[in-house]
């Protein structure tokens, strides 16, 4: 039997599983998923979590099942490629002959002293476990830093306002302003909801070190008496550690089919490989689309095309509590309620297809 093994129940390796299973595996092909966890998180639903407003059991699935399926739980050591193997920290080793690694992302903490130690995270479903409790123990008036305003950390922001009124919230921005990447207006819309529900947003800021109950920004020392790090990601150290070229930022360089130069059995997606997008879950899903196809010409001895298709998102949408939002898709923003809505509908889909 031929050994597909996916490493990491992400939103890329569970397209994949829902390309290939039940009835597109050859039949000597068996799949091994994995993962530290006995389900797939709902990464992109972590900040709700940290910020108590949707339970655990909300933002996971279970994984399909499937006699063609096994399923190990632990911590991925080290992926040998040269032996086609995957170490565990318990002692096991789990051969292959083909790998798809989507093992996600941890925080980068850009060199700033005291990040690491003293902040909080929603990076996994077990760190935004922790984020909750620190925060929920939180007495009234006590001030909670995000650091970093991208999309995990303005819905963070803005879920945990509605979910603790009582608390100040200070929300920090290397740029002059909001999604600055994005249209003015889609800007302006976010940066008047955080006015009006009282959000500081502290721009052109610069984290230059964390204490206990302190920010360094630039030179100011600002009190908090906690600090969520949304200021930027890195892929698995595991990945870090494989031979071949990375990006700036860490990630895999691939061939224009996804696998590892010089080891076209070893796939790479999601926030692990490096493309031309900002990691996310969109991404990872189109990324398995095209993986999925390549392995199964390649089972099947057909030829692959000279040039794969171009990737192509349909753009993202962000929450700002529960009833309001933003969207920018195909070059078109969208704002309030129906972006909140277009959101939540997305989720119920995802759950309903996947669980």
């Amino acid at each position: 039997m031929r050994k597909l093994v996916l490493l990491g129940g992400g939103y890329g390796n569970m397209r994949v599983l829902s390309r290939m299973l039940p009835n597109n595996l050859p039949l000597d092909v068996e799949i091994t998923l994995i993962d530290r966890t006995p389900f797939h998180s709902l990464k992109t639903e972590f900040y709700s979590l940290a910020a108590g407003t949707s339970s655990d059991h909300e933002v996971r699935v279970g994984f399909p099942e499937s006699d063609k399926l096994t399923i190990k739980y632990g911590e991925i050591t080290e992926i040998d490629v040269e032996g086609k193997q995957v170490l565990l920290a318990d002692g096991q080793v789990v051969s292959y002959d083909d790998l798809v690694i989507g093992l996600g992302c941890e925080d980068k903490y850009h060199g700033v002293p005291g990040a690491d130690e003293f902040t909080y995270s929603i990076q996994t479903i077990g760190r935004s476990r922790d984020t909750y409790t620190k925060i929920g123990g939180l007495s009234a008036g006590s001030i909670v830093g995000i650091v970093g305003a991208g999309l995990s950390g303005i819905e963070l922001a803005s879920e945990l306002r509605e979910s603790r009124p009582d608390l100040r919230i200070k929300l920090f921005d290397r740029s002059p302003r909001i999604l600055r990447d994005f249209p003015e207006r889609l800007s302006n819309y976010v940066q008047k909801w955080f006015d009006s529900n009282d959000v500081e947003v502290v721009s052109n800021s610069n984290i230059t070190k964390v204490e206990p109950n302190k920010l360094y920004n630039h030179e100011e020392v600002i009190p908090v008496d906690v600090v969520v790090w949304t200021a930027g990601i890195q892929p698995a150290a595991t990945v870090r550690a494989l031979p071949g070229e990375k990006d700036n930022s860490g990630r895999a360089i691939l061939t224009p089919y996804h696998d590892l130069p010089n080891y076209e059995n070893v796939f790479v997606l999601g926030d692990c490989a490096s493309l031309p997008f900002a990691p996310s879950a969109q991404l990872a899903e189109e990324q398995a689309e095209q993986i999925v196809k390549v392995l199964q010409a390649r089972w099947r001895g057909l030829p692959l095309p000279e040039e794969m298709p171009e990737i192509k998102l349909k753009g993202f949408m962000g929450s700002l509590g529960k009833k309001q939002g933003f969207a920018y898709m195909a070059d078109i923003s969208v704002t309030g309620r129906i972006a909140r809505l277009m959101k939540s509908g997305l989720l119920w889909m995802y759950k309903r297809h996947n669980g």
